[in-house]
């Protein structure tokens, strides 16, 4: 039995929030015993907590924060944790910082972006890296940014997140959505789930649909569920362009199969992406993708998956013809989502992904320090 605790500074609503709720509802129990520690409170305390994981707040200021990494360790020596699961630089800086104090902790980080670190950081990297048992990353691109950052290559390890099938299976008969939004059964839905934060588009995913009207006779609605800063902004983006009838808001779900179910398109319009949950969720509904060709995106749409279309970040007309194609096509449109189940079963299923992440913890139980 590995005792983790799963070490995360925000514990909010987002995919890593999700991605480590996932863990502990799947990891075998009889292998692993979870925990969990935080600093900002939110929903996934919650579900751990009726999860009946044991929680604990600490305060984490800065990414060298020897106060909390001293908390850290006494309270893994409290719990007699064996291994830190953590997620963001902050906590994982922390993680690696305890093992002064608690030297035989192991920690694996889980690196959830795709994005360059600036020198200081990287140097910061370079000195904490003799400390680091094993990371994960979760898609090619992320691995290749991660040597780039600093850390050593040997002990990162690609590891694709992943769903239950079964969770996501069913059929529109179950999906409340066009009957509360009023669209008939003929009315072609687009589901975009992103939060609504510079990063994921929406600017230029509204620019799309004012194009898309353009191009096409067929009816249809982009639905777009979340919250966050930008809301009002793309709300506002929408009136001005007078495309009220054709994009609806319905703010944070948290019945999102029932989302899933009452579409037929998920789009993601994201900048940075290391591999969304939202997207393999969607096609493990059913759903074919559009995703911008921005960081892991391509681990999930590509010739060999061929469950959707990649388009260029940032270019409406390259995303506004990618909807006009599969909504027009509807061939196209069913090899996608046959495909985007497929997909799901041979690289995104949940058993494997487990095994991979246990396997990932066995290795950095074994590490020697230094070595």
């Amino acid at each position: 039995m590995i005792k983790v605790l799963y070490l995360l500074n925000f514990a909010g609503k987002a995919g890593t929030e999700r991605y480590v709720e996932t863990l502990v509802r799947y990891l075998d129990h009889n292998k692993i015993e979870a925990h969990f520690a935080y600093n900002v409170e939110g929903l996934l305390v919650e579900r751990l907590q009726e999860l009946g994981v044991p929680c604990r707040r600490i305060e984490m200021r800065r990414r060298f924060d020897f106060r909390a990494a001293k908390e850290l360790a006494e309270l893994c020596k409290a719990w007699d944790i064996d291994l830190v699961h953590c997620h963001y630089l902050r906590e994982h800086y922390t993680a690696l910082l305890a093992k002064k104090y608690c030297p035989s902790l192991k920690v694996v980080y889980t690196s959830h972006f795709v994005m360059a670190n600036d020198p200081i950081t990287r140097l910061s990297n370079r000195w904490l890296d003799k400390r680091q048992d094993r990371i994960i990353a979760v898609c090619n691109r992320g691995k290749e940014q991660l040597i780039a950052n600093g850390w050593s290559g040997d002990r990162i390890e690609v590891v694709f997140n992943a769903v239950d099938p079964a969770v996501w299976a069913g059929d529109r008969s179950e999906s409340t959505l066009r009957q509360e939004l009023g669209l008939p059964e003929d009315q072609f839905v687009m589901l975009c789930a992103s939060r609504f934060a510079a990063d994921k588009g929406h600017k230029y995913l509204i620019d799309s649909v004012k194009r898309l009207t353009a191009i096409t006779q067929t009816p249809f609605t982009l639905v777009l569920a979340g919250d966050g800063p930008l809301l009002e902004q793309t709300q506002n983006q929408v009136k001005e362009l007078g495309l009220e009838d054709c994009v609806r808001f319905i703010g944070f779900r948290k019945d999102i199969k029932n989302l899933y179910k009452g579409a037929d398109l998920y789009v993601n319009s994201s900048e940075h992406e290391a591999l969304s949950y939202l997207i393999i969720e969607a096609m493990a509904a059913g759903l074919p993708v559009i995703a911008t060709d921005m960081a892991g995106n391509g681990d999930i749409v590509n010739d060999d998956t061929r469950c959707g279309l990649l388009v260029a970040y940032d270019d409406p007309v390259s995303m506004s013809d990618a909807m006009r194609r599969l909504m027009e096509d509807k061939n196209l449109l069913e090899r996608c989502r046959r495909r985007a189940l497929e997909t799901v079963e041979e690289r995104f299923e949940i058993n494997k992904w487990m095994a991979q992440t246990f396997g990932v913890y066995g290795q950095a139980m074994n590490r020697r320090e230094g070595v």
